[in-house]
């Protein structure tokens, strides 16, 4: 081993800072730590000293059993607050989760360690991390084993490891809590988009415009040229008319299918990119013209949600279910990141102590873009920088 490389390992602390979920339920099922033991690097893993961890959906989700088939209500405020009483505890992939778990998915940070195999030049360099694990065994849109704060520990810590391919080197000018924005939400946007071949010319509806996924879909289908119509509530149509989005309809409208015709047109959308499910499924099928297609990744207005098959069949309609992007999405994320092509957009930063409070934020549904807490006694920019 070099100098360099036992010197950044000495440098790590056997005890370490993190909130660990010790349970299904509300925000009390969180708990602030400074005496957990730290990670060892795993072979053919990387150690991470942890800049920033963005919050997304998924944690919420898997907080508070959501994920479980037996729930069929929204991701509501009192829910994600709450949590649930009757045992409902599955995961993304029903399976059952083992606690304490450090919950955490959108990781940026540097590497201070690496495993057997990795290569010591690894060591020092700045990385953004791809919260899905794979085994390349599996068929294409079965890869996924694990993922990052949920099947493993993920990064509402001071430190994780993580497979060295699933840690992005990154040169940018943008600070951590900028660069933690990007895993879950961007990736995700950009498979759909991928999936469903949004081109330039063409009308996308997007659904909860105004969330992480909401507005990274925003940039990346205005990125290929493409008109974007989002929906999003009344309040926030200013903001996201400074994103560029050329129409808005408010999601208080009583006949969405009718505000978005009056936007775009009899003909409808080509593409629907859809988080929020629920009851509005219905109505964004109907938006859709001929031969459109429809991706969702999400679906915080509830999983279980009425269709007209003869809407289906008889416009020939295309439905995508986007669980996880693929590791070439990822890397093509990666490269528009340091292209400057698309930008963070960052809501408020917490100190990691302040997760709960972090989480009573996201819940209220008021911000735009992303919420990004930062290991505590690092500044709220988490500036660390090239």
């Amino acid at each position: 081993m070099t100098e360099r490389a036992m010197t950044a390992i000495t440098k790590v602390p056997v005890m370490m800072a993190a909130v660990q979920l010790v349970g299904h339920g509300g925000l009390d099922q969180l708990v602030y730590r400074t005496d957990v033991p730290t990670p060892a690097v795993e072979p053919g893993g990387v150690l991470v000293k942890v800049g920033a961890c963005a919050l997304n959906n998924t944690e919420i989700n898997t907080r508070t059993g959501w994920y479980d088939r037996v729930v069929e209500e929204s991701v509501s405020e009192e829910l994600g607050l709450a949590g649930r009483n009757d045992g409902a505890g599955a995961t993304w992939n029903s399976t059952k989760m083992s606690f304490p778990r450090v919950q955490g998915a959108s990781v940026a940070g540097t590497i201070v360690a690496v495993g057997e195999g990795v290569d010591e030049s690894r060591i020092g360099t700045r990385i953004v991390v791809d919260p899905s694990v794979r085994d390349p065994k599996l068929p294409r849109r079965a890869q996924i084993v694990e993922y990052l704060g949920g099947d493993r520990d993920g990064g509402f810590a001071e430190y994780v490891n993580v497979p060295s391919v699933n840690a992005h080197s990154v040169s940018t000018a943008l600070s951590d809590a900028e660069l933690a924005t990007f895993p879950c939400s961007y990736d995700t946007a950009e498979e759909m988009l991928a999936r469903t071949e949004l081109s330039a010319g063409e009308t996308v509806v997007v659904t909860g415009a105004a969330g992480g996924v909401g507005t990274a879909t925003i940039q990346l289908a205005q990125a290929r040229g493409a008109r974007v119509v989002a929906i999003a509530s009344a309040g926030k149509e200013a903001r996201l008319r400074e994103l560029g989005v050329e129409g808005f309809v408010a999601r208080e409208e009583p006949d969405l299918v009718a505000a978005v015709a009056d936007v775009i047109g009899e003909r409808g959308a080509d593409v629907v990119i859809d988080v929020v499910g629920g009851s509005m499924f219905e109505s964004l099928l109907l938006m859709l013209r001929r031969g459109g297609r429809y991706a969702t990744a999400g679906a915080i207005g509830g999983p279980v949600s009425r269709i007209d098959l003869r809407e289906l069949i008889y416009k020939d309609l295309e439905l995508h279910g986007i669980t996880n992007p693929t590791p070439e999405t990822f890397t093509r994320l990666v490269s528009l990141i340091q292209e400057g092509k698309i930008k963070p957009l960052v809501e408020d930063v917490y100190p990691l102590s302040m997760l709960r409070e972090a989480q009573e934020t996201l819940l209220k549904r008021t911000h735009i873009g992303k919420i990004v807490v930062v290991p505590d006694g690092l500044p709220s920019d988490s500036s660390t920088r090239n």
